[in-house]
């Protein structure tokens, strides 16, 4: 099983920088996991969410956070709209679906033959 998490939305933030005080290097970024097997492929409801200054190259961590930061995050973690959680079957579980249908029916037709 792999999983990874990919980018779906970075905003960049005119707030100061924590820990270099510069005005244009925040960027805040969503993340959304996303599942692959050898069976399915699955996007889920899994969001994460990463603050950083490319100025400083340095992440920020909620305890770092200003006021502002904080009331800024807030607005975009409402107008962020992740895609939606779906499971996508990959062509090995249809042919294990196919199989196991055939088998079931096959063994059903032969107990009905059998009772005849």
């Amino acid at each position: 099983m792999q999983d990874h998490f990919i980018h779906i939305k970075e905003v960049a933030l005119k707030n100061n920088c924590p820990v270099c005080f510069n005005n244009d290097g925040l960027y805040l970024s969503f993340k959304q996991r996303i599942v692959n097997t050898k069976f399915y492929n699955s996007i889920t409801r899994e969001i994460k969410h990463e603050l950083a200054c490319k100025t400083c190259n340095s992440p920020i961590y909620p305890v770092q956070w200003t006021d502002d930061i904080e009331q800024v995050f807030e607005y975009h973690k409402k107008a962020f709209t992740p895609k939606k959680a779906t499971v996508k079957l990959k062509t090995a579980s249809w042919i294990l679906i196919a199989t196991l249908l055939l088998i079931l029916v096959s063994i059903i037709s032969l107990m009905l033959y059998q009772k005849l």
